[in-house]
């Protein structure tokens, strides 16, 4: 691997090319291999005197190497056999030993194995440890009962030198590597030098011989197993080594097989006492760290031309490369420790051959073994084939596979539910029948000279398929042809017909960066029935062309192509033969399907139709770029916009007309009769028309209001053309080939134009993740598109030079001048730079916020979960086997108790109340520390079996607990994810419900409510004691999000269920609810299938209250009483389906529930403190003027929202309010910000300084008129004490003064006799006063 980051890489074993060679094709090398005569030389030894003791200090140049190998292979003739399959540029030979029982024979049933080691001749320790592992294998057969057993079933082929001519100029003691060693004698870069799936490699047979021998030897030998030994650094690195952008570093480019590498890859480097640690401490590069000490190639740093890749996608061989030393080419005094380090990996790697499947495919009848037998495992992309002894090998990790064998000329065998277990392989045998005489059609193939080339191979079936026919034409084909198709529904019918689509692709099932994804809808008025045949047609001929012709292998490869032969197949089994008739034109409610879709100029008031909405859905599914729509009655193409907004038929220009124009040209111009623009001149009584080239303006031509072509292009990515293919809507099947002659070329072309304009990836600047929904402006061009979730982008346009503009949210937008070239389409990557928010929105610091480096390491975490296949991969290394089953409450509870005594590190088990009926409500807390309040981290509710007869949800939550267990500390990713996450479960609400329910009840509301007959779903105001229990936890607050499962359809609703609410924040309700649908297989697209349903539901969501609206349910007191939004999924159609269904359930809802552990870090959070880093408890944060939630202990807050802008409020007692606006992405982390709050300084809406000089005044007046008061106060009550005194001591002299007084004024006396008893303030302070 070559220096792109200076010194560090040329630790590693890099492989560059030093000089410019003659190029040389992929094809070109493929033909070499095949045409070469054998050169794998046997060896003749003579007696000569025995090896000498190994003494593992001293490196073997050639002439020793030589003498070595020959040596060991004489003395151990039984099981050794040393052959040479080539030689080097300098004329060295290229040893391999062979080692097996009979190694001069080839036996069936021992599967092929090879290292492989020196590639980069400085590259040494492989070499030797090489040697080393044949002395191990050859002395220790018969003794060791391992080895013995290993070389027994194991076809074992060791290459210590493939470059010795390399090695021949490399010095000892350079740790860095010696460049005019790692090359060969032409200096060719050897891992360069393999033909690459992304780039043309340029290196002549003649300058690089080594590796031309080694791709012959990999082609005459089916070899399972393979590692590649190298040098520079200690790491176990898996394919792919490149990507098709070839970036530097840091780019994922993940096989078929990405999960089996990564674990044979482990194997490896568990077994490496340094490997293992993934801290390599190389003095070069001291800080580089590798996860379990194993790298994706092009991760880790891009290498085209490598040959691990070439290995897996030439030879069907699983290849890996070990880096094994830091040093390449250590002192000799070092090779013991080496040796001693590598020697278990070598072992334990080499064993790992005999996992997975094996087995032999025979002809029935004959029995005779059939070879090159392709082996299909349903879901991944790589095929391996058997050998001539009709013996295969397949590895696969534990789980369950259905594996196809598929044999030209014979009926292919698909044997479903295959277990797979630990350690050795299971055993699959095949027997395959011969097809008839007339199913086997010639190919084409005739090496006689003079004949002209093959032509492709065209449709055999021209008839008219009703429902059944097209439905078992489909199943047919897909099942014929598994690696490049993918039959799948988007929905029902009215009639319940399934609406198939058929995709055609390499990778079939996958969406694969940066390939544009095409679609054909035909029959969409089912009285026009030409364009359902020519897709099935078409099917069948991209299907048994694919490898075989040049045009449909490259589109196949290169386009994900979806065909829906019928979008009405209800009004296709009533239509019948007709020219321009109407039976079967509308659907079975008897509603035209292209007058159904949503309009941008007239309001379409009829009720949306099942196949509109399933369509609807199915196009906000895939991001798809070009479509056709295929009708019937005239004969041109048509494309937007298809109606005017006054209903006049004139054109209508939408902003891409152009464009339009372009690429219905294309289909047009290959249709000699439609370019012609005089459709039905022999039909009689037909109007005169006349369309320029065969193409119009939909509007022009005339007023077509709810069509889906305006529709696709006004709501999706895509660009939409209507295709009317004839004049006859339903002719006679005779004529159905006509129509294929007619139309083949331009179905093929218009395909061809998906494959125009500019595409690209838009990505983050700072860590090279693609950005989704970022947005792709063409100046002068009013129309967008967007980037996929991968980051991926398509945009058509004519040839000419555009300024191009890539926006996302949060981001600083780039613009880009591109020339678009006739014919093609040029790659314009964007990276956008992260907008960085204002001191108010600083990163926040509390006691148990991350530091800045961990933090950045989070989002990117969050972000790779988020985007791509992210939890897709998740979910593949944590594969686990369970047996599903319904536990009734004991069990339940003792499943419970169970995990929290085999995981008393991260669960603690918590007791909510009792049901009636006395059983305990459980609540489960899983977290890295759940003993302990952390604040700073969100928590999220999983909660089930509200209703006792649903228990799917029940079960599926114990098994989310025990996967998430289970995979603590082994998978990252779970790792990371319960770390930084407070997780509560609450399997069973309504335990004594549950008891009563019964199994495959699918509709009984047996246990439906509680002991006490109440529904607890209406309950949360009067409550039952199972209610009282869960208010209680939802009013504990701190909750971010809650998920509740419940079963009888297969949707998810958001709150409110009360009849008539406005419902607050309902944007990020149904965003939450639909992040769940969009992970779901089958519940996105709308179509519950469940009896009695609500038809097709866009998204699979839906207001809980459209659904069924009643007061008191939980997910309202959630969100009104615990500030937590709630949402309510729906998992199965039956209420409690048979326990068989448990796993297939389970894994339709794993990647879901997992997407709610991600999402639960999204939306906003952070601190709230006062100017002295004081954190304020209590303040209230205001989501969009609306929606409140409340900082916790710490500051703390985080609330979701969706992804866009939002209006954040701030507000606590005796501060001043604060307004900010923050930007939320659909996949990147909440960011921690700092809301710092300034004491008020406003009274009464004055300002705190007037308030406070006025007050001052006040008080000083008032304190000067008290002191007034309190002198008069004082003198008068003097005068009145005095007089009392003397009233006592004379009182008969003052009696008739009283007499008067009191005559004259009693008022006055009272008042008097008053005060003195009650002790005036006046004689308080004359009491003082004495």
């Amino acid at each position: 691997r070559w220096r792109l980051f200076g010194d560090m890489r040329q630790q590693r074993g890099e492989k560059v090319r030093l000089a410019p060679t003659p190029a040389l094709s992929l094809p070109v090398l493929c033909v070499l291999v095949v045409v070469l005569t054998p050169c794998v030389r046997a060896v003749h030894v003579s007696e000569g005197k025995e090896e000498e003791v190994e003494t593992y200090n001293r490196y073997y140049d050639y002439v020793e190497l030589s003498r070595r190998l020959k040596s060991l292979a004489q003395k151990y003739q039984h099981i050794a056999d040393l052959r040479s399959i080539g030689k080097s540029v300098e004329d060295r030979e290229l040893w391999v030993m062979r080692i097996t029982r009979e190694p001069r024979a080839d036996v069936p049933g021992k599967p092929k194995f090879k290292y492989v080691g020196n590639m980069h001749g400085d590259e040494t320790v492989s070499r030797q440890v090489l040697v080393y592992l044949i002395e191990h294998l050859l002395a220790r057969y018969g003794e060791d009962q391992r080895v013995t057993e290993l070389v027994n079933s194991t076809d074992i082929y060791i290459m210590p030198s493939m470059n010795p001519d390399g090695f021949e100029r490399s010095v000892e003691g350079e740790c860095k590597g010696d460049d005019r060693g790692r090359v060969n004698a032409k200096n060719v870069d050897l891992n360069r030098s393999f033909p690459d799936q992304f780039k043309k490699i340029d290196a002549s047979t003649e300058d690089a011989p080594e590796r031309t021998a080694v791709m012959q030897w990999i082609a005459e030998n089916k070899f399972v197993l393979s590692g590649n030994l190298h040098g520079g650094t200690v790491v176990a690195s898996y394919p792919f080594d490149d990507s098709p952008s070839h970036k530097q570093a840091g780019l994922y480019s993940q096989s078929p097989d990405d999960a089996l590498f990564r674990y044979l890859a482990r194997v490896y480097a568990e077994n490496n006492p340094v490997m293992r640690t993934g801290e390599p401490n190389c003095a070069m590069d001291s800080g580089e760290k590798f996860k379990d000490g194993i790298t994706n190639g092009a991760e880790w740093y891009d290498v085209a031309g490598g040959m691990q890749d070439y290995n897996y996608l030439i030879g069907y061989c699983l290849e890996i490369t070990m880096e094994l030393s830091c040093c390449k080419y250590p002192p000799a005094a070092q090779l013991q420790t080496e040796w001693d380090n590598n020697r278990e990996s070598l072992l334990a790697y080499m064993e790992k051959i005999h996992i997975g499947v094996q087995g032999f495919v025979k002809e029935a009848g004959s029995g005779m073994p059939l070879s090159d037998t392709k082996i299909m495992v349903a879901g991944i992309n790589h095929n391996v084939s058997t050998a001539h002894f009709g013996d295969y090998y397949r590895l696969l990790l534990p789980g369950t596979y259905n594996i196809t064998a598929a044999a030209s000329g014979y009926m292919p065998r698909t044997v479903v539910n295959v277990q797979v277990s630990e350690g050795k392989a299971t055993e699959l045998n095949f027997t395959l029948t011969l097809l008839d005489d007339e199913s086997i059609t010639d190919d084409g193939s005739n090496t006689n000279v003079g004949l002209p080339e093959p032509q492709p191979l065209q449709p055999q079936e021209f008839r008219h398929h009703h429902y059944s026919d097209m439905e078992l034409f489909l199943q047919r084909f897909s099942a014929k042809y598994p690696s490049i198709t993918r039959l799948y529904p988007i929905g029902k019918s009215v009639e319940n017909r399934v609406l198939w689509v058929m995709e055609i692709s390499d990778n079939p099932g996958e969406h694969e960066q940066g390939e544009p994804e095409f679609k054909y809808i035909g029959n969409m008025h089912g009285n026009e029935v030409v364009g359902r045949e020519l897709l099935l047609n078409l099917i069948e001929y991209l299907c048994r062309n694919y490898g075989t012709d040049p045009e449909v292998t490259q589109l196949v490869n290169t386009t994900r192509i979806h065909i829906m032969p019928s979008m009405n197949p209800d009004g296709y089994e009533v239509a019948q033969e007709d020219i321009s008739g109407y039976q079967g034109r509308n659907n079975s409610n008897n509603y035209d399907l292209n007058r159904n879709f949503p309009d941008q100029f007239k309001t379409i008031t009829d009720p949306r139709q099942p196949e509109t909405i399933a369509v609807m859905s199915w196009l906000k599914s895939y991001p798809f770029v070009l479509s056709a729509n295929l009708h019937g009655g005239s004969l041109v193409v048509n494309y937007p916009f298809d109606d005017d907004p006054e209903g006049i038929s004139r054109y209508s220009k939408s902003p891409d007309d152009v464009v339009f124009q372009m690429v219905a040209a294309a289909y047009s111009k290959e249709n000699t009769l439609m370019h012609k623009g005089h459709p039905c001149d022999d039909i009689n009584n037909y109007p005169v028309e006349y369309f320029e080239n065969g193409i119009t303006n939909g509007a022009q031509w005339y007023n077509v209001p709810g069509g889906m072509q305006d529709w696709n292009y006004l709501n999706t990515n895509c660009f939409e053309v209507t295709i009317e293919l004839g004049c006859v809507k339903y002719p006679l099947a005779k004529d159905l080939p006509q129509y294929w002659e007619q139309n083949r070329r331009s179905l093929l072309q218009f395909i061809h134009q998906v494959h125009r304009g500019v595409k690209g990836l838009v990505t983050d600047q700072r860590d090279g993740t693609g950005i989704p929904n970022a947005t792709i402006t063409v100046e002068g061009i009013d129309h967008t598109i967007t980037s996929n979730k991968a980051g991926d982008y398509w945009r058509l346009l004519v040839p000419g030079t555009y300024l191009l503009t890539a926006s996302a949210q949060g981001y600083t937008s780039v613009d880009i001048n591109v020339t678009v070239p006739e014919d093609d389409v040029v790659v314009v990557d964007f990276k956008l730079t992260r907008i960085h928010g204002d001191v108010k929105n600083q990163v926040a610091k509390g006691p148990n916020a991350l530091p800045d480096s961990i933090e950045e390491k989070f989002h990117s975490f969050i972000k790779q979960l988020s985007v791509g296949d992210g939890l897709d991969r998740l979910i593949q290394d944590t594969a686990t086997t369970s047996s599903f089953r319904y536990r009734r409450y004991e069990e339940l509870s003792e499943f419970l108790r169970g995990l929290t005594f085999n995981f008393p590190n991260i669960t603690v088990l918590h007791r909510l109340g009792q049901s009636v009926e006395y059983r305990t409500i459980w609540a489960l807390e899983i977290s890295n520390n759940p003993k302990v309040p952390e604040p700073s981290e969100p928590k999220i509710r999983f909660m089930a079996g509200i209703h006792g007869n649903a228990p799917v949800g029940t079960e599926l939550l114990l098994e989310f607990a025990a996967y998430l267990c289970i995979n603590y500390g082994k998978n990252a990713a779970i790792t990371r994810l319960i770390n930084e996450t407070r997780i509560v479960i609450l399997p069973s609400i309504n335990p004594d419900g549950r008891e009563q329910a019964k199994e495959k009840e699918c509709i009984s509301s047996v246990g439906m409510t509680n002991a006490n007959g109440k529904d607890l779903d209406t309950d949360f105001f009067e409550p039952q004691p199972e209610t009282r229990a869960v208010m209680d936890l939802i009013q504990e607050k701190g909750y971010t999000l809650s998920v509740a499962l419940d079963g009888g359809s297969l949707l998810v609703t958001y709150p409110y269920d009360k009849p008539v609410q406005p419902v607050e924040n309902e944007s990020t309700l149904r965003y939450l609810a639909t992040v769940y649908a969009n992970n779901h297989p089958t519940m996105h697209l709308g179509d519950t299938g469940c009896p009695n349903s609500m038809g097709n539901i866009p998204e699979g969501v839906l207001r809980a209250a459209e659904r069924h609206s009643h007061m008191g349910s939980m997910k309202d007191f959630s969100v009104d009483f615990g500030h937590c939004p709630e949402i309510t999924v729906y998992t199965s159609c039956c209420l409690f389906p048979q326990a068989d269904q448990l796993s297939v359930l389970w894994a339709e809802n794993r990647k879901s529930l997992l997407s709610m552990l991600v999402e639960v870090h999204k939306g906003i959070r952070g601190i709230v403190k006062d100017k002295s880093g004081k954190p304020i408890v209590g303040a209230m944060i205001v989501l969009n003027g609306g929606v409140q939630v409340f900082t916790s202990e710490g500051g703390y807050f985080h609330a979701l929202l969706s992804p866009g802008s939002h209006n954040i409020e701030a507000v606590a007692e005796g501060y001043q309010q604060q307004r900010q606006e923050v930007i939320v992405s659909s996949f990147e982390a909440a960011s921690s910000i700092i809301i710092e709050f300034d004491m008020d300084n406003r009274i009464f809406g004055l300002p705190r300084e007037l308030v406070v000089a006025t007050a001052a005044a006040a008080m000083t007046a008032l304190t000067i008129t008290a002191c007034i008061i309190w002198c008069v106060c004082s003198a008068k009550s003097n005068r009145q004490k005095d007089g009392f005194h003397r009233l006592r001591q004379h009182r008969d002299d003052y009696d008739d003064e009283i007499r008067l007084t009191s005559m004259g004024s009693k008022k006055s006396l009272l008042s008097h006799e008053f005060q003195d008893e009650s002790e005036s303030d006046e004689d308080t302070l004359y009491a003082n006063k004495l």
